[in-house]
C-alpha cells in the first residue's frame, strides 16, 4: 500500500496471505528503505522485502558463518587475495595484491597482460594497456607469488574466479614454466562470497538462497582484501 499523501511511501508486504512487515522509505536519511519490525536500512524496496523474507533457520545459518569466520581469521598463516583483471568473464591478470590477516601488505603488483583490456574492466579498476606496458609478466611475477602461497590457507571473495585466473595464466605459459604450477597453489581455499551472503540474509525467493552480495568494491586488490577482511571482523 502505498499512500498518495505523502513522499515517504509506505509498502504492506505479504505473501500470499501471510504478513511479512512493513517497509518505509526514509528520504531524510539517503533515500534508503527502513523495515521496521526489524530495524534495518536497505536501498532498495527489494532488498527490504528480501529482508522480510528470511527463513526461520537465519539466526542458525548466521552462527555457522561466526563460526566459520572466526576460524578463518585465527589462522596466523592466512593470506587474502585479490586478483584484478582485463575482464569480467575469461581474463588475465592485471593486478594481484594480497595481506596477511592484519591487513598488512604481502604481495601488490601491477600485470602486464599481454592482451587487449575491456573498457568495462577499465572503467573498474581504472587500469588502460599504455599504464601496464611496462609491468612486470606474470612469468616473471610466478616465483614470488609462488614462494607467498605455498602453505598458507588463502582466503578471497568469489575464490572460483580468482582461482581460474592463476589457471588461466600458468596454462599460457612455456613448459618448463608450468613446473611451479603445483607450488603456486595454497594449502587450502576459503571464500567469503557465500557466507557472506548469508551473513547479510537476503533471501532470494527464486534461486532459494541467500542473495550474493557486493563488498562495495574500489576494485584495487589491495584495498578489496583489506574491506573483506573488514567483512570478516563484522561476521564474527
Amino acid at each position: 500500500m502505498r499512500p498518495s499523501d505523502t513522499e515517504q511511501p509506505t509498502w504492506v508486504a505479504y505473501e500470499e496471505a501471510r504478513y511479512l512487515g512493513t517497509v518505509h522509505g526514509q528520504f531524510d536519511v539517503g533515500g534508503r528503505w527502513h523495515v521496521q519490525s526489524l530495524n534495518e536500512c536497505h536501498h532498495s524496496l527489494d532488498d527490504a522485502v528480501r529482508a522480510l523474507r528470511r527463513p526461520v533457520r537465519w539466526a542458525t545459518d548466521r552462527e555457522l558463518v561466526r563460526r566459520w569466520a572466526r576460524g578463518i581469521l585465527s589462522d596466523p598463516n592466512l593470506l587474502v587475495l585479490d586478483i584484478q583483471t582485463t575482464g569480467l568473464g575469461t581474463a588475465w591478470a592485471v593486478q594481484v595484491g594480497a595481506t596477511d590477516r592484519d591487513g598488512n601488505v604481502l604481495f601488490d603488483e601491477l600485470v602486464n597482460p599481454l592482451a587487449a583490456i575491456t573498457p568495462e574492466a577499465t572503467a573498474l579498476h581504472g587500469l588502460e594497456q599504455n599504464q601496464l606496458a611496462s609491468a612486470p609478466t606474470f612469468s616473471t611475477l610466478l616465483p614470488d607469488l609462488a614462494h607467498l602461497l605455498a602453505n598458507r590457507s588463502c582466503l578471497a571473495y568469489n575464490a572460483d574466479f580468482d582461482r581460474a585466473v592463476l589457471e588461466r595464466e600458468i596454462q599460457r605459459l612455456s613448459p618448463p614454466a608450468r613446473a611451479t604450477r603445483m607450488t603456486l597453489y595454497p594449502r587450502r581455499w576459503a571464500d567469503a562470497m557465500a557466507p557472506y551472503a548469508v551473513w547479510r540474509g537476503l533471501w532470494s525467493v527464486r534461486r532459494g538462497s541467500y542473495r550474493y552480495q557486493p563488498l562495495g568494491s574500489t576494485y584495487d586488490a589491495v584495498t578489496n582484501c583489506r574491506r573483506l577482511l573488514t567483512s570478516m571482523e563484522h561476521m564474527r
